[in-house]
C-alpha cells in the first residue's frame, strides 16, 4: 500500500543527517512526510500532525506539502523544488552549470563531462538550483520529467 506517513523527529534527523553529509544542509524548515517507501515532502503549514493524520484515516492523502526528494540506495535525490528549498544551505556537491549546459540540462539531456566525483550533485545555474544530478565516471544523468522540460526550438 502507498500510505502516507508522518516522520518521527528520529527519522527526520536521520534525513538530516543525510542531507548534511551529501549537501551541507543544516536544517529542514518543516515537518517530513513520506509517501511509500522513497519520496518525501516538506510540510510547512498550520495543519497539526494529530488533524493529518486523522484526515488520512479517513481519506487517503495522495500528497501533501512539497515534493522534496526521493531517496534511492540509501542517497537523497533532491527535486528542483527540494534543490530551491535548501539553496541557502547547500554547501558540498554542487556542479555549476554554463548558460549552455544548463539549456541542455533543462531540455533533461545528461551532461558527457567527467566530474572526477561519483553520486548526487546539487546542479546550480547562475543563483538557481536545477535539482540533482547522478555523476558517473562519464556524465551527470538527468532527472527533470519530461513534463518540467524545456521544449526544443524549431
Amino acid at each position: 500500500m502507498n500510505y502516507l506517513k508522518i516522520l518521527s523527529k528520529r527519522e527526520k534527523a536521520e534525513v538530516g543527517k543525510k542531507l548534511n553529509e551529501q549537501f551541507g544542509v543544516d536544517s529542514i524548515p518543516g515537518m517530513i512526510v513520506m509517501r511509500g517507501e522513497e519520496r518525501l515532502f516538506l510540510f510547512s503549514g498550520d495543519l497539526p500532525e494529530n488533524e493529518i493524520r486523522e484526515l488520512e484515516a479517513l481519506v487517503p492523502i495522495e500528497r501533501i506539502g512539497i515534493y522534496l526528494a526521493k531517496i534511492v540506495g540509501g542517497e537523497i535525490r533532491l527535486s528542483i523544488e527540494g534543490s530551491q528549498i535548501l539553496k541557502g544551505q547547500i554547501k558540498k556537491d554542487i556542479f555549476e552549470l554554463d548558460e549552455s549546459q544548463a539549456e541542455e540540462w533543462m531540455k533533461g539531456r545528461e551532461l558527457l563531462i567527467k566530474t572526477g566525483k561519483r553520486g548526487f550533485l546539487a546542479m546550480k545555474h547562475g543563483e538557481d538550483f536545477l535539482g540533482t544530478g547522478k555523476a558517473s565516471e562519464e556524465k551527470i544523468g538527468n532527472f527533470i520529467p519530461k513534463n518540467r522540460r524545456l521544449r526544443e526550438r524549431g
